[in-house]
This record gives C-alpha cells, sequence and structure tokens, in this order.
C-alpha cells in the first residue's frame, strides 16, 4: 500500500489565496485511506523571515523539522501531499539521503521555481524551491550543496520563467521539456534515463495541467499539460526508475465545495505514483 504524508504547508507560497492551500491538501487527503495518511502538523502563524529574505521562513523551517521527522518513520516511497509546492526540497532532501545511486528529480510545474532570495521579487519560497533543492538558497531552508546534481533535473511542463530563471536555467545542466514534448509519452523517461542517475523523484505542482483541466490553482499558465499525457508520463518513467518519493502540490480550490470539480484529475495523478 502507498503511504502518504499530508503536509498543509501555505507559508511557501506568494499567493493571496495561500491558505486554500490547506483545504486542498485537505480534499486530497479526505479521499485517500485514512490508514495510509501520516498528518504533519504545520504552524498556524505566518512566521517571520529571520533574515533569511524569505517571507515566513520560521513556520517553514519548523514545518521542514516536522516532515523529516514523519518521512523518517514511514516506508520509501512515500508520496507527500502539499501544501505550496517548497514541501518538496525536505521532501527530496530525505529521499536523496536514501537508497543507493544518483537520485534523479523529474519537476512537473508550470513555473520553474529558481530564485534565490536575491532575486525573487515576492520572497516566496515557493518560486524559490528547486533553486534551494540544487543547494543555493537561504541556510536552513536549501538542502547542502550536491544532494541533487542539476544534471540530474528534468523540467517538465514548464512554460512562465522570469528572466533570472530563464537565465539560470540556460547556464545548467539541467534539462527542460515542454508541455508538447511531453505528449510523446516516453519522451520524460529517456530524458531522465539520459542523466544515468538509479532512482527518481517525482514533484507534481497542479498547475502544469492546463487551466482546461484544473480550476483549483492560484497561478494558472495557459497551453499546459493534459492529465492523461502527465499520467502517462508518469507511468513511463516509474517503468524505467524504482521511485524514490513523489509530491503533489499546488491544489488551491476556492472553496471546498469547488474541490470536488478537480478531484478527479488529482486521482488519476495520485494513482499514476501510486
Amino acid at each position: 500500500m502507498a503511504r502518504f504524508v499530508v503536509v498543509p504547508q501555505w507559508q511557501g507560497s506568494p499567493s493571496s489565496r495561500a491558505m486554500a492551500h490547506v483545504d486542498g491538501t485537505e480534499a486530497i487527503a479526505g479521499d485517500l485511506p485514512r490508514a495510509a495518511c501520516t498528518a504533519v502538523e504545520v504552524p498556524l502563524e505566518a512566521g517571520e523571515p529571520l533574515g533569511t529574505g524569505v517571507l515566513r521562513a520560521s513556520a517553514l523551517l519548523r514545518t521542514r523539522d516536522a516532515l523529516a521527522t514523519a518521512l523518517a518513520d514511514v516506508p520509501t516511497p512515500a508520496i507527500v501531499i502539499g501544501g505550496d509546492c517548497s514541501v518538496s526540497v525536505p521532501a527530496i532532501g530525505h529521499a536523496a539521503g536514501q537508497g543507493e545511486g544518483p537520485l534523479a528529480v523529474v519537476w512537473f510545474d508550470a513555473h520553474a521555481d529558481l530564485h534565490t532570495p536575491a532575486t525573487s521579487p515576492s520572497g516566496a519560497f515557493a518560486g524559490m524551491s528547486l533553486r534551494a533543492v540544487l543547494g543555493d538558497g537561504a541556510a536552513g531552508l536549501a538542502l547542502p550543496e550536491g544532494a541533487v546534481s542539476p544534471a540530474h533535473v528534468v523540467l517538465a511542463g514548464v512554460r512562465m520563467l522570469d528572466p533570472e530563471e530563464d537565465e539560470q536555467l540556460a547556464d545548467s545542466e539541467m534539462t527542460s521539456l515542454a508541455p508538447s514534448d511531453l505528449d510523446a509519452p516516453e519522451a520524460l523517461a529517456d530524458a531522465v534515463a539520459a542523466t544515468g542517475a538509479r532512482r527518481v523523484y517525482v514533484h507534481v505542482d497542479l498547475d502544469v495541467l492546463d487551466p482546461a483541466d484544473i480550476d483549483g490553482v492560484s497561478s494558472p499558465e495557459p497551453f499546459g499539460v493534459t492529465p492523461a499525457a502527465l499520467v502517462a508520463a508518469i507511468g513511463a518513467v516509474r517503468a524505467r526508475l524504482p521511485l524514490a518519493g513523489a509530491t503533489i502540490a499546488g491544489f488551491t480550490p476556492r472553496s471546498p465545495e469547488a474541490a470536488v470539480d478537480d478531484l478527479g484529475t488529482i486521482l488519476r495523478v495520485v494513482g499514476a505514483l501510486a
């Protein structure tokens, strides 16, 4: 049975609707087997930056520690249900320290999340999360340098980058696949296999999907990935490499009642990962 770690973190989001991440997380968890879920307590307060340049850093640090504790008690691979997408940072850090061989990271997202505190226009950690996975960012929030190599990262479905992120991506060894590339199910699996990694962590920010297929995301971007293409790409990757862990994040329904409209699509993604 798949194991789920439920983390209703909202403090990393730049959205004015950030707290809707709590409703989204709880809505997804409500359709999962209760016995398979481990809940992580998230601070109620927003938190303070603590001189890091990251908004709400104190709350994020507390959640990081609580998530690390939960993951240590859950069999691998665990599926983290967020919350804003920065919950993937400590989860990937945990996965990188487990098993043997280098870890690949597939980052399904409409946005690259490659800012640092120095470049971020919002100061929100969600927009810095992939850069933090690569060891570049605020002390205590970023992973140790070398935990994940840029050459082992594949961005999938990214279509909205700020100039600083575009420059960072161009100068790095990361691979990037456009939404249209994912129309071929094996394209992502081929890209991940080409990294030479032995295991894979799959991060899914639900805004990677086209807005026609999901309503409950705070930063929708047109010309996204279809649910069928997303599910097929995940399946193709899983057929090639063992799953070291996964995240589903970014669900921000406008109300708990509205969440129902998107849950069918989200549960297809859960099924592909589990």
